[in-house]
């Protein structure tokens, strides 16, 4: 299917590098607007600069403090005139630990940020989504739904935030707002070299070249920045099946 996303406005958290970098550059390549949200103001500023064109706005800020994250709403508004899609990417695995051998400190914070940080976006952006009829894209996990050794503030936080894109689409989906779930499969980013040398469960045994390249994820964020996304609202869209892959164009 042909993209045109020309004079929408996107908001990506966690876009400094990965996923949300990689769906920076293919939403921007069809024409968006991209506000880029990390904590590093020098890995985005540098992602700005390179796409250019007065279309890309980089904000520091953490995901888990909501006042951060309300002003880089209020900004994206006031640069760019509306809101039309949140994509709620940020999230951390590290550390991976057994439950007894987890640090309460540590696995508070992936919470706040894995957890809270989705919270975050999704509240902050009610009212310019309400307004453009806009779209929420909540990064997820197979680990929403299964549990693995030694990640468990990871299959929690990720279980969390399937159940706030069902309440959100419930809640919303009234309103015009779409809310919907990526679960991506295993993906070439810096994550998967700290669940390398972690050595815990199988997908620690993975290499490299078994993940799909965070591209493929960008282009899965285009494809649910369209009306492509209504039917899968409330759910998580699987990018580990074929029928999957085929409906965003990534199979022959």
């Amino acid at each position: 299917m042909t993209i045109d996303l020309t004079n929408k406005t996107v908001l990506i958290t966690g876009a400094s590098k990965g996923i949300g970098a990689s769906a920076a550059e293919v939403l921007h390549g069809l024409g968006a607007n991209v506000v880029l949200m990390a904590r590093g103001q020098a890995a985005i500023d540098a992602l700005a600069a390179e796409l250019g064109e007065g279309r890309a706005l980089a904000i520091a800020g953490d995901v888990g403090d909501y006042d951060a994250v309300k002003s880089a709403v209020e900004q994206a508004v006031a640069t760019f005139g509306r809101l039309d899609v949140v994509v709620n990417n940020a999230g951390v695995i590290d550390p991976v630990a057994r439950l007894e051998d987890s640090d309460p400190s540590q696995w508070a914070k992936v919470v706040e940020i894995n957890l809270m940080g989705v919270y975050n976006g999704m509240h902050a952006a009610f009212e310019p989504l309400k307004a453009s009829g806009g779209t929420i894209i909540n990064i997820s996990s197979g680990a929403a739904l299964n549990a693995l050794e030694g990640w468990s503030h990871y299959c929690a936080t990720k279980a969390a935030v399937l159940s706030l894109t069902r309440s959100g689409e419930k809640e919303w989906g009234p309103l015009g707002i779409t809310v919907v779930g990526l679960s991506p499969g295993t993906v070439a980013t810096d994550m998967q070299v700290v669940i390398k040398k972690s050595g815990v469960n199988p997908i620690s045994t993975l290499e490299w070249s078994d993940h799909i390249p965070p591209e493929w994820v960008g282009r899965t964020i285009a494809y649910l920045c369209t009306d492509a996304a209504k039917p899968h609202a409330g759910t998580d869209f699987s990018l580990k099946t074929e029928e999957g892959r085929r409906a965003v164009g990534l199979t022959a």
